[in-house]
């Protein structure tokens, strides 16, 4: 029966209880920290997505003694401990939650269904519905998420368009598909059609001439403007949370951390539109994080249908949700080549070992642009913080959009959406192809020609296409520094792509002119023959891409993979690997940390990564809290404290939970209990129970004590209780109680000295002692 009771209050007796010198159960972020340390937490209750039974209790019988005589009273009022406490269990916002009290939770969950379901043919229905219910929310998650990929893709192609014209025939088209039925369009100028017209044309009825040029160029930076206002405007007065990429909190969020509303109906609706109007207004930002943000909300919001909601289901799931999200790209075909791939790529020539030479070199450039980029951002964003200039980000967006605009127009790789400059630069030159990047000379006639071999000299167009290249090149690394963090949603894949791939191309194109010039040089000879293809610029440009996004992200084989599926080169496994390679060991040596793992900490959320590594000799006594001066450690005992005097350590208290202890003098360990839990126990007996008042005895024990005849009813708190919480002793290693509060997503831990209680660690306790050994201020890593 005990086994049950503690079953149907979500916790794990046995399983854990064994582990006991170093193990337990439950995790929160700030159990002991006091106010001035912590952040200025807003309390709400929590709408807990794992689902299970908060609270139950056997009844409340309670003995009273009076003189030798013993009496036995029965409530038999409604035992308010015999069903769950509402909001027991749950959290308040930008509190960790305890994984092993969650997983122990939908255990028993699991449990209880799979006992009932031979009952009647209802309770077996339902465990079908349970069964079925997670991979319905996937499917569900898999169908939106896909469905607002296509249409945000849609949407801001469109809208990056209308900076430049309109489309007559159809107003809904953009500039590619108004000329897709033209029959009057050329090869050089395959983009102009009588159906499409620029706004000089539509204003000034002129297409050429200076007066046209000056009223595009102000009609760019005046759609640009006002996409970027919209955009700013909508996410600070409906949805603060749907700004930058995202990715750091989901990373945050995905170890344990509550962020309230974060992954609600409002913020995605307005990251969908926002991140539409911040893609057209031609900031230097990418899509593909903020659709991270949206996929993450998606399956939020899904959850919330069924009745159970699992945060560990098997990759499985993850693959098929993105299966259903690919054929609806596929059914909706975004962009326009049938294809599911952004950026697909076919090349004609292999890759030749010499390259790897060039290749590497990328690697290197990704891995200084990525430390780069990084300290230059973070610092930036800090100054941003601890500055006045950050409390206005509307003036900030504005800001910088009309920099951005009034730099980019002129330039014609800078002026379109980053991604065609992608694909541009990653497609290989052939005969159908009119980018002034295969403006190559015929060896005929030295005419402007095309010619079936990709090694030939330049012409004039490719010339000027690379010091545009090069201009660009310096304006995007300046430019996405400053817009990386802007209260708009804002990826970073693309600039990082867009990046690399312009450095790509002009090494590319240097090396194609070097080997077609130098083809008798010792690299060449045996690989470039004369007239026989050898270089491909389109390769460099991807290689490059990788590099400088493994440079900023510091990832590696997922950032393979990536790269695998948004251009199919799955043949150029080489090549991509080396660079990210060595991006990765060049920007390592200048700090380990990736952009994301850098804003995390930026913002002080409670994030263990996994991959940072914890190398100190310390001891867990020399982490716990309380120190030496310090107050003592605030604990309850089991059974002899009042109503009012539990309710006075809380008031006068700001931590999160308090060990439960046998007696002051023994301190031998009972449980532990949260804060919001007690309190929330206390509201509800007063409610439900009659008796409950201030001098009330708590008790946390199977059986009340012994108490005189004319006491009040005692309050019962033992279903509350954390019967066993994970321990360790003061004798561990703080390198392996890191590594069990990553493994195990603990919020904290108590620690003992024989069984007696010593203190408690955090995991904001160690987040601080990680900050002190790397020479940090501890301070800075606290929620902000």
């Amino acid at each position: 029966m005990e086994s049950e009771q503690l079953y149907s209050r979500g916790y794990c007796r046995t399983g854990y209880s064994s582990y006991n010198s170093i193990t337990s159960a439950s995790s929160d972020e700030e159990l002991l920290d006091s106010a001035g340390a912590t952040m200025d937490f807003h309390t709400t209750e929590d709408d807990n997505l794992l689902d299970g039974d908060a609270a139950s209790s056997p009844g409340s019988n309670y003995v009273m003694s009076n003189g030798g005589g013993v009496a036995s009273s029965t409530t038999h009022l409604l035992d308010f401990l015999e069903e769950p406490i509402p909001g027991v269990g749950t959290y308040d916002d930008f509190h960790t939650i305890d994984w092993v009290r969650e997983k122990c939770k939908d255990r028993e969950r699991h449990r209880k269904i799979n006992s009932k379901k031979k009952e009647s043919s209802w309770e077996f229905s339902k465990s079908v519905y349970d069964a079925w219910s997670g991979w319905l929310v996937v499917t569900l998650t898999g169908l939106a998420s896909g469905a607002l990929a296509g249409l945000i893709d849609i949407a801001a192609d469109w809208l990056n368009d209308l900076k430049e014209g309109v489309c007559l025939s159809a107003m809904w088209f953009n500039h590619e598909q108004c000329c897709w039925t033209s029959n009057e369009t050329t090869f050089a100028e395959r983009d102009k059609c009588p159906q499409w017209k620029s706004w000089a044309e539509l204003i000034l009825g002129q297409a050429e001439g200076p007066g046209s040029y000056i009223m595009n160029y102000f009609m760019y930076i005046y759609w640009a403007l006002s996409f970027a206002f919209l955009a700013v405007l909508l996410v600070k007065v409906f949805a603060p949370y749907a700004c930058g990429s995202g990715i750091p909190e989901i990373k945050t969020i995905l170890s344990g951390f509550i962020i309230r509303g974060y992954l609600g109906k409002w913020t995605l609706l307005i990251k969908t539109i926002t991140l539409v109007l911040a893609v057209a207004s031609g900031l230097s930002l990418g899509k593909e994080g903020p659709l991270v943000h949206v996929a993450c909300c998606c399956g939020n919001i899904f959850s919330y249908l069924f009745p159970k909601y699992s945060k560990n289901e098997t990759l499985w799931r993850s693959f098929f949700a993105a299966l259903v999200a690919a054929f609806v790209l596929r059914s909706i075909n975004p962009f326009g080549n049938s294809r599911l791939v952004l950026f697909y790529v076919e090349y004609h020539t292999p890759w030749y070992l010499f390259e790897l030479l060039p290749f590497i070199l990328l690697g290197v450039f990704g891995g200084l642009w990525g430390a780069f980029f990084i300290r230059a951002n973070i610092a930036w964003c800090r100054r941003r913080k601890s500055t006045r200039f950050g409390k206005y980000p509307v003036l900030e967006v504005i800001l910088v959009t009309a920099i951005t605009a009034v730099v980019a127009f002129p330039n014609p790789y800078t002026r379109q959406n980053t991604s065609m400059l992608i694909k541009e630069l990653f497609t290989d030159c052939g005969p159908l192809e009119s980018s002034q990047l295969c403006q190559y000379r015929s060896q005929m006639n030295g005419s402007k020609a095309f010619n079936e071999t990709p090694n030939r000299p330049s012409a004039p167009g490719v010339y000027a296409a690379m010091w545009q290249l090069c201009l660009a090149l310096i304006f995007k690394v300046v430019i996405t520094i400053f817009t990386f963090g802007l209260k708009v949603p804002s990826g970073l894949f693309i600039p990082s792509m867009a990046i690399g791939a312009i450095a790509g191309r002009i090494v590319g194109i240097a090396m194609e002119q070097l080997a077609y010039y130098h083809h008798d040089w010792f690299i060449f000879k045996e690989w470039c023959e004369v007239g026989a293809d050898c270089i491909t610029p389109g390769l460099y440009a991807m290689v490059g891409a990788a590099a400088c996004l493994g440079g900023v992200t510091r990832m590696t084989v997922s950032l393979v993979v990536i790269v695998f599926e948004l251009t199919g080169g799955l043949e150029y496994i080489v090549p991509l690997m080396a660079a990210v390679m060595t991006s990765k060991w060049v920007g390592d040596a200048f700090g380990r940390a990736g952009i994301y793992e850098s804003h995390i900490r930026l913002n002080g959320y409670p994030f263990l990564d996994a991959k940072e590594e914890f190398t100190h000799t310390t001891l867990a006594r020399e982490v716990m809290r309380p120190r030496r001066s310090d107050p003592p450690l605030a604990v309850l005992t089991q059974d002899d404290l009042s109503v009012e005097e539990l309710q006075a350590v809380i008031s006068e208290t700001s931590y999160n939970g308090f060990p439960v202890i046998v007696s002051k003098e023994s301190q031998r360990l009972v449980g532990f209990a949260l804060r919001r839990d007690i309190t929330i126990a206390i509201e509800n007996a007063r409610r439900k129970q009659e008796g409950i008042v201030l001098a009330s005895r708590v008790y946390f024990t199977q059986h009340a004590p012994t108490l005189p005849a004319d006491s009040p009813r005692p309050l019962k708190l033992r279903s509350i209780l954390d019967m066993s919480p994970f321990t360790v002793t003061d004798h561990t290693p703080m390198e392996i109680v890191v590594d069990i509060f990553r493994k195990l997503g603990l919020r904290q831990c108590l620690v003992t000295h024989n069984g007696r209680l010593l203190g408690i660690i955090t995991k904001k306790d160690i987040l601080r002692h990680m900050a002190q050994m790397a020479n940090q201020d501890p301070d800075t890593i606290m929620f902000n």
